[in-house]
């Protein structure tokens, strides 16, 4: 066991072993974050429930927006993304994520701002919500009850979701998505019917049983997909803006939860560059080196490999010509798999399932939720508590 002077703990190789104690991982995760990562079928009950209770129907008085502004950092900010690929590009008005404080400069009366921050609190939220009750925008706010977000929204006379603080941000991306999808249903910008949030909370409901503790390793897919990522650089691409949204999800859970670099990213964008990563100094360089007769269990556990992870989506509708067309997708997909293949860089891959938007997102992101809080627990880091982001935190406001 590491010992560093920033309280930082664990250990450079995983322990496989642990994964299998339901004992032991309850030890290493006294915060209990796979408990959180487990609520997120609960989570998208409880806040469509609130967000029905709010008086969303303000919204509608004046019409359709000019544009829609979706403030705040971190897992807020992903809530902007999921509205945007939910929209998907027949989305009568633009969707813009913003992650940065204030709101863009041409906002105006014309325009709507979401502000989400899962504290309440955040510097981010809180200016966008100022900024858009200065300019005279309409303001939806989301975020814990109680807290400063709220009393912004009420001199603001807004609609405020109130989203109880159950779980740290990171494990609450469900809980802050359902408001701004049903803020957005109210405004006539997505087809998000209460069909397809039960069968979205029954899919996230589903694969948490299958990723739960006392499933073992062979049979969990969470498990399987942390042990084949240990000791790796993952890269992880989306097949679809959808299967990308997804990809950038586990590169923030694996670097936040398991402290691990990762490269992600959309499929077609890894096609003009990034996928030259397959033949360099961690992908076919090394892996050329490696003796194929060998098991890959005993491999020099100091030698750095790729491991991409291929999230495919599939589409919906494979007539609908406003996306790229799907034969694009599968085909380029096809080639990325074949090409690790050829290099012998390992490949895994979690196709979308579903049949809503919503829920094929939902099946993209549930195991690799649960999978990077499995790999921090192989580590023997606690997924709740990074130091690192303490201390920037204390650093950045003094």
């Amino acid at each position: 066991m590491m010992e560093g002077t920033a309280g930082v703990s664990g250990r450079r190789h995983p322990d496989e072993s642990l994964l299998d104690s339901p004992d032991a991982l309850a030890e290493h995760d006294p915060g209990g974050m796979l408990r959180f990562t487990a609520s997120a079928g609960a989570q998208v009950r409880e806040s469509a429930a609130l967000a029905a209770e709010a008086n969303l129907s303000l919204l509608v008085d004046e019409g359709r927006p000019r544009a829609v502004v979706i403030a705040g950092i971190g897992t807020a900010g992903r809530t902007g993304d999921v509205l945007a690929t939910v929209a998907g590009p027949r989305c009568p008005v633009p969707v813009i994520p913003h992650r940065s404080s204030g709101v863009p400069g041409w906002v105006g009366a014309a325009d709507v701002v979401i502000a989400v921050s899962a504290s309440g609190r955040s510097p981010e939220a809180l200016a966008a919500a100022e900024a858009a009750h200065r300019r005279g925008a309409r303001l939806v706010a989301v975020g814990a009850p109680d807290s400063q977000l709220q009393s912004v929204a009420e001199r603001a006379r807004a609609p405020f979701i109130p989203v109880p603080r159950r779980a740290p941000a990171r494990a609450s991306l469900w809980a802050l998505t359902v408001p701004v999808l049903l803020a957005a249903r109210t405004l006539g910008l997505v087809k998000v019917n209460e069909a397809d949030l039960a069968e979205t909370a029954a899919r996230l409901d589903a694969d948490a049983d299958r990723c739960r503790p006392t499933a073992e390793s062979f049979v969990n897919p969470a498990k399987s997909l942390a042990l084949g990522l240990a000791g790796s650089i993952p890269i992880v691409w989306g097949s679809s803006p959808l299967a990308t949204v997804a990809a950038r999800r586990f590169g923030d859970t694996l670097s936040a939860n398991a402290r691990y670099p990762v490269v992600t990213g959309a499929l077609g964008e890894a096609g003009r560059g990034r996928v030259g990563l397959l033949d360099g100094v961690f992908g076919g360089l090394v892996e050329g080196e490696r003796d194929i007769f060998a098991d890959p269990q005993e491999t020099d556990p100091d030698a750095t490999r790729l491991r991409l992870v291929l999230l495919r989506d599939g589409g919906l509708n494979a007539d609908d010509d406003s996306d790229e067309p799907l034969a694009v997708e599968e085909r380029r997909a096809d080639a990325v798999q074949a090409l690790a293949e050829r290099r012998g860089v390992r490949c895994d891959v979690i196709t979308a399932e579903g049949g809503s938007a919503l829920e094929r997102l939902a099946s993209l992101m549930a195991v690799p939720d649960f999978a990077s809080v499995y790999l921090a627990l192989a580590h023997g880091l606690d997924p709740m508590a990074v130091p690192a982001i303490t201390e920037m935190k204390e650093l950045s406001n003094q």
